[in-house]
């Protein structure tokens, strides 16, 4: 089992890679520009690795580390949802039932939050576009395994035994 440190130390730099990844190969290099879920996915990541890294500097024991432990499930899970919810819209939504919506920044510029994510979640035709596989696996089905990892690094911290402390 991961104690001290460690699970905070691999769950932030996990996160940072994957932004690495987002930002720099499929931004950049690809000019692949992320749609709304995208964008959700990769706020989600980001909250994740702020998580992981205020943890690893804070070092927490006890009822924090938990604490820490059940922000970062929550984080997770938040995360699977999305991603899982853009993996149907890729694979099973009727392609025509996707119509092309104003961007993001359109609408939080424009509408309550409540409504953005609302809007964000029933998916536009960018969201059921795959431009990108490895192995067969979509962006957002990668993202799923990320979310997946990181909630065994969540879960870990949230239900290990803490380190005998004695020594």
């Amino acid at each position: 089992m991961l104690q001290g440190r460690t699970p905070f130390g691999i769950g932030f730099l996990i996160c940072a890679m994957a932004m690495a990844v987002a930002l720099f190969y499929f931004q950049r290099h690809l000019e692949l520009e992320p749609c709304p879920l995208c964008i959700f996915q990769r706020i989600t990541v980001m909250a994740a690795g702020l998580l992981f890294f205020a943890g690893l500097l804070h070092n927490p024991h006890g009822m924090m580390r938990r604490t820490y432990g059940a922000l970062l499930t929550a984080t997770s899970l938040v995360g699977i949802g999305i991603s899982g919810r853009h993996i149907w819209l890729q694979y099973f939504a009727d392609p025509d039932s996707l119509g092309c919506g104003p961007g993001l920044e359109f609408m939080l510029e424009n509408d309550p939050l409540s409504k953005v994510i609302a809007d964000v979640l029933k998916g536009t035709g960018d969201c059921g576009e795959i431009l990108w596989t490895l192995f067969g696996i979509s962006i957002p089905g990668w993202t799923l395994l990320l979310f997946l990892v990181l909630l065994g690094l969540s879960l870990g911290i949230l239900l290990g035994r803490e380190e005998d402390r004695t020594l």
